[in-house]
Formats: C-alpha cells, structure tokens, sequence
C-alpha cells in the first residue's frame, strides 16, 4: 500500500473511532437520564447531535476523497466502503440516542413509575456490542465481529421482556399509561442500536471475509 494511502486510511479509523467513542458516550448519558430522571443530561445528549452529524458528513467526505485521489484496490476498497457504511449506522445510533434523551425530558416530569426494569444494563450490552464491534474493525477481527453479530439475540430479549412488564404495568396502574409508553420507546431504541450495531459487524466481516452476512443469522452460532 503507498504511503499517502496508509496515512490516509489510518486517519480515517482514527475518526471513526473518535466517533465511535461519542455515541458510545451519547447512549451511555441518554440511558443515565432517564434512570436519574435527569433533563438536564437528557439535553446535553440533544445538543451534542449536531457536531456527531457533522463528524459525520466529514468521515463520508474523506471517504469519497480516498475514492477519487487514490482508487484503492481488494482489501483497502472494501475498507472503505465499510468504513462508509459503518458511518451511517453510528449517526443513526447517535440519532436514537437523542430518541431516547427526548423520552427521558417526558419522563423526568412525570410521576415515578415502579417497573422492575433495566434499562442502563439493556444500554451497557449495546455499548459492549458497539465497542467490540469498532474493536474488530481496527483489528481485522472476524471472529470478534462474528461474536457482536450472536450476541444481538440478548438485546432483543431484554426488549422482549420489557414489552411484558410494561404491559402488566399498563394494566395496574392505567393512569401512567403515557409514561409507560415513553419507558417502552426508550427500550426499542435500545434494541434498535444493538441491530445496528450489528450491521457494522456484519460490515466488517464483509470487509475482512468478502462476505456479505445479511440475512445469515443461522451463521452467527
């Protein structure tokens, strides 16, 4: 690979993962609002969306500039488009990060409501999923990305589970209807970010295998 290239390329994970590293942060706080009840952190979640969509469009721009000057080839080529998929997933997750931000501000004016539930441990495993999925990127980890890619069932049946006890919740205490909703759109945006989550680790393995795991979840046991 030429020098220019490298540099180039190394630039770039270094971005992604920089923007890695804030939608981590913006899940992480987003969740914390609504278990504190706290609208002030739930706001500081919305306003940092604009400079994730700008990261964004900047990550996208280099992308395209790779594309144009250098023409990469193999291995470098899937690297990029890769790269220009994973981005859009991660703006995505930033987005349902405010999704969730938004629902805490509802909630941090309303009546407490008393539902077993677990929504910063439904968070951390989508945090822990994004991570590695980031990890293996950087480290051309197939085998890691295979493991986000089986670990995705476990989020979903935490959202599952969430489903159930808001709806034994609804019909006890009928009155907190609205604020039971606003607890269970909390929980599918975290079910959410997991799947995509999931699509970058399905877009490294495309890019360290050449193949395409889309609609192959019997291979991810």
């Amino acid at each position: 690979m030429p020098k220019h290239l490298q540099r180039e390329i190394e630039n770039l994970k270094k971005k992604l993962l920089a923007l890695g590293a804030i939608i981590e942060t913006a899940v992480r706080d987003a969740t914390l609002s609504i278990e504190k009840r706290d609208s002030n952190l739930a706001q500081k979640v919305m306003d940092n969306d604009v400079n994730i969509d700008h990261t964004e469009v900047e990550i996208e721009e280099d992308c395209l500039k790779i594309l144009a000057l250098h023409q990469p080839v193999a291995i470098d080529l899937r690297f990029i488009v890769a790269v220009l998929k994973i981005n859009n997933d991660l703006e995505r997750i930033g987005d349902l990060a405010v999704n969730i931000a938004e629902r805490a501000v509802f909630l941090a004016g309303q009546p407490k409501i008393n539902i077993a539930i677990d929504l910063v441990n439904m968070a951390h495993n989508a945090q822990s999923m994004l991570k590695k999925s980031l990890d293996s990127l950087v480290n051309h980890d197939a085998k890691l990305a295979h493991k986000v890619c089986a670990s995705d069932d476990t989020v979903d049946q935490m959202n599952r589970q969430m489903y159930l006890k808001v709806q034994e919740a609804i019909l006890k205490n009928p009155e907190q209807i609205s604020a039971s909703i606003h607890l269970l759109s909390a929980s599918r945006h975290l079910e959410r970010i997991a799947d995509h989550t999931t699509n970058i680790a399905e877009d490294v393995i495309y890019m360290i295998e050449g193949q395409i795991m889309r609609h192959k979840t019997e291979e991810y046991e």
